[in-house]
């Protein structure tokens, strides 16, 4: 049967993608809209950067997202784990539920990049002043997903289900002494009255040229738990240390031991997983041996099990190493994000759609990614599917550009529109606006 014929007998009439494959007619509506609403994604996602606010604290960036939800009529919640907006667009046929997310949480890192609507913002972080910027892209993230609202505000008779716009504070992690981010949203209830068939999220990437999508079925980012260990001796002067027990000589043991966890003891043939130590405080003189050495550190892991072998192994090593040069360690881990899982079934199902959007060539699947987000949450209690869009500019090497998280990251705004375009064709796509 060929595709008109097929279309007439569904009742919809399809087109075809420069990927080859059969779309809706609202693909055409969906593209033109992201066209449309581009300048107005730019505008909000320059006033965002230039205006950022550390986790927990974004009041002015909830009011904006609050103000224009509302404009569009949506049913719309605030206060939500401090700072959030939650939203609910009701489609124009009965459905599934389901949700869109976007963090909204800035960084403290002062911005070395020269543009008119650059960060200027200030702000106190453990105890110092710090600058603050949109490092991560978090201001994209809200503007596109704020795009991607109104557009299908205009597109919702065609919706066989609802939308939960999910505008989350804290992805990079709350205050200390403080809950946050998705986590605390879905504490206190963000999917108790009803929960999403399905969960979307994007994160835009300077490892990947500007317009590029990536999306990798399966674990695609790790887990992150980060550790203490307290190695404790007793205080000597070091020209003699056999009248002591000293704590450096126990770490250094350690730090060297622990290493072998991964290099022997797990099945790195199942996944990767990389336990590092990022610092160590002890000793204040070159001839004392201190009585006390902190070691801190991260684990990385793409399985839950092992993730729970590796923390069990780290302990244990780290006490029994101690022990054998007659100190004593203890260590204590600090959970954080678990493995953020892409429901195979849903990529399969959205990677046409994607294609669609930007074209085979420009649809890839990276590798893992050793980096953590807090929206494997969410992929935890409904199926997930968390994308990249690549927004390093034509001409330059995404390799050597600067990474998110550096004073120096850049966004090519003209990837927005390919970001609202996508995201807006997925949603549609869940909620059946299809043949």
């Amino acid at each position: 049967m060929d595709l008109t014929a097929k279309a007439r007998l569904l009742g919809a009439t399809l087109l075809l993608s420069s990927a080859g494959y059969a779309l809706p007619a609202w693909a055409t509506d969906a593209k033109q809209l992201a066209l449309e609403i581009e300048p107005k994604v730019i505008q909000w996602r320059r006033d965002l950067h230039q205006h950022p606010e550390l986790s927990n604290r974004e009041f002015r960036t909830g009011k904006l997202i609050a103000t224009h939800l509302r404009s569009l009529g949506l049913e719309v919640q605030t206060g939500v784990a401090h700072t959030g907006v939650v939203a609910m667009l009701r489609g124009g046929k009965p459905g599934p539920l389901i949700a869109l997310r976007a963090d909204m949480d800035a960084l403290p890192v002062t911005e070395k990049v020269d543009l008119p609507f650059a960060s200027k913002a200030t702000d106190s972080y453990r105890g110092q002043s710090v600058g603050v910027m949109h490092a991560c892209g978090h201001d994209t993230h809200v503007a596109m997903l704020m795009g991607v609202a109104e557009n299908l505000v205009q597109l919702k008779d065609s919706l066989a289900g609802d939308v939960m716009f999910i505008f989350q504070p804290a992805e990079e992690g709350a205050p200390e002494g403080e809950e946050g981010g998705a986590e605390l949203m879905l504490k206190q209830g963000l999917f108790a009255e009803r929960k999403p068939q399905q969960v979307f999220g994007m994160h835009v990437t300077s490892s990947l040229p500007s317009g590029v999508i990536g999306v990798r079925a399966g674990p695609a980012m790790a887990s992150e738990d980060s550790f203490t260990i307290e190695v404790t001796g007793r205080q000597t002067h070091g020209s003699r240390p056999w009248n002591g027990v000293d704590p450096i000589v126990a770490s250094a043991q350690i730090i060297n031991g622990v290493q072998t966890i991964i290099s022997r003891q797990v099945d790195v043939t199942k996944a990767p997983a990389v336990v590092s130590f990022g610092a160590i405080n002890g000793g204040i003189r070159s001839n004392i041996i201190p009585d006390r050495v902190e070691l801190i550190g991260t684990i990385r892991s793409f399985d839950q099990q092992m993730r729970a072998d590796i923390k069990l192994k780290l302990a244990e090593m780290s006490s029994l190493l101690a022990k054998s040069v007659g100190a004593s360690a203890t260590t204590e881990i600090h959970q954080g994000y678990p493995v953020l899982v892409n429901n195979p079934e849903l990529v399969a199902q959205m990677k046409p759609v994607l294609a669609s959007v930007v074209g085979d060539a420009r649809l890839i699947e990276p590798g893992l990614i050793t980096g953590a987000e807090d929206f494997a949450y969410y992929a935890l209690e409904a199926p997930g599917m968390f994308f990249f869009l690549g927004v390093t500019p034509e001409g330059q090497d995404p390799k050597t550009a600067a990474s998110n998280h550096s004073p120096e990251f850049y966004v090519d705004e003209a990837a927005l529109r390919v970001g609202v375009e996508a995201m807006t064709k997925v949603a549609m796509t869940a909620l059946g606006a299809r043949p």
